[in-house]
């Protein structure tokens, strides 16, 4: 049976949060969304809403694809179906409506991260013209605090810095348009470069952007340690901060690749599905 397809926007945001959480019971890894967390992903990673899609089988949600936008560039923040109705070509039929909805908003390209153990994600995005671009990595450093040599700044003098150092594009969940979200950056600077975190919850506390060779990386990690446990999240494969953790005794708890698709290349709405039979 071919689902019907709505836009996010047209359900209450309660609904999408407890769809979303739903989608992503038994997951690879555990994820819970709720109403204030999915609202947090709205406002920080620009999910677009209007673009984004919800299944429905029999009048009733059963998956979900988020889309969010920035400008030409598109990122999937999140897709599921629920347990009941999986292998039946829902996540595939959602991911074909979202390219459409990408296409007539002028993207250019979308992004995505999958997790090393999902292989039937991988090999749906890769027959969907999905190419991998990179590795990345999260981790935990709870070692014991460093940092000498290592002073606090404020937040824009530490990214004026990452900006000069800085080899490589950021993921999207730590580009500096999802920055500018946070009224809570942190900075900390070093002779040989710069970081910048969040302190996320008592004792723990999340690093967002890190520029400098790996000694730096390790003293600015260190330093990081005495605000709690620092988590580093999707952080390219042979970037310092990584060989610092390492080094420091952390250690890495997850792996995936990141992936991009060229929208004209992108495969057209799912067969069987008109652009009348997707309500917005």
């Amino acid at each position: 049976m071919t689902p019907e397809l709505r836009a996010a926007s047209s359900f209450p945001l309660d609904e999408v949060a407890a769809l979303f959480a739903a989608a992503y019971e038994e997951y690879v890894v555990p994820f819970h969304v709720d109403e204030a967390q999915l609202r947090f992903m709205i406002e920080t990673f620009d999910l677009d809403l209007d673009a984004s899609r919800v299944a429905l089988i029999d009048s009733e949600p059963v998956g979900l694809a988020n889309l969010a936008i920035r400008g030409e560039r598109g990122w999937i923040g999140g897709i599921g179906v629920v347990a009941a109705a999986r292998r039946r070509g829902i996540g595939e039929t959602l991911m074909r409506a979202v390219h459409e909805q990408a296409r007539e908003r002028g993207l250019r390209e979308i992004w995505l991260e999958v997790i090393e153990q999902n292989e039937a994600a991988f090999r749906l995005y890769e027959r969907l013209a999905y190419r991998v671009v990179r590795w990345v990595e999260l981790g935990l450093y709870d070692g014991e605090p460093l940092g000498d040599g290592v002073r606090e700044v404020g937040a824009e003098q530490a990214q004026a810095r990452i900006r000069e150092l800085r080899t490589e594009r950021e993921p999207w969940q730590r580009t500096d348009e999802t920055l500018a979200h946070y009224d809570d950056l942190r900075g900390l600077e070093a002779e040989g470069g710069a970081a910048l975190f969040r302190v996320v919850s008592e004792g723990r506390a999340a690093l967002l952007q890190l520029a400098g060779d790996e000694a730096t990386a390790r003293a600015l990690l260190g330093a990081m340690r005495r605000h709690g446990v620092v988590a580093l999240f999707n952080v390219p494969r042979g970037h310092p901060a990584l060989a610092a953790l390492r080094a420091l005794g952390g250690r890495v708890t997850l792996r995936q690749r990141e992936m991009v698709l060229s929208v004209e290349n992108a495969p057209g709405p799912p067969r069987g599905t008109s652009a009348a039979g997707v309500t917005g």
